[in-house]
């Protein structure tokens, strides 16, 4: 039986049949996410695009730290950039990144339940 994607999404070959080198973009693509000021840009830029002063003062970091994080998240193709006069704004480049996030984020939340869960039971016992 063939496997069929949701309508939005491509097809995707399954992690175990990409060869060393997709494994190595793939490594790279998680790298930028497993940074907490960049994750915080990406939720920044969830209600829409912005230039690297908002975010700089949405963030409470300075514009060069904001831009050095957009330029990679630019490079793995998570945002995207368009200059407009002298400001530079960027937006999502590909929505399935929220995703992805809730997916991880549901993932560590019932983590939490669970490890709550079994504290809880320690401490109930008579």
């Amino acid at each position: 039986m063939k496997k069929v994607s949701p309508p939005d999404q491509p097809d995707c070959k399954p992690m175990m049949q990409l060869p060393e080198g997709a494994l190595t973009e793939v490594a790279a693509y998680f790298q930028v996410l497993a940074e907490p000021t960049r994750l915080q840009i990406l939720n920044l830029l969830r209600t829409g695009e912005r230039n690297v002063g908002e975010l700089a003062q949405m963030c409470g970091f300075t514009a060069a730290n904001v831009s050095r994080h957009l330029a990679l998240m630019t490079q793995q193709g998570l945002v995207e950039r368009e200059s407009r006069g002298t400001s530079a704004f960027y937006k999502i480049a590909d929505p399935a990144i929220f995703a992805l996030c809730d997916l991880v984020c549901g993932n560590i939340t019932r983590q939490i339940e669970r490890s709550a869960a079994r504290r809880a039971a320690f401490t109930s016992l008579p």
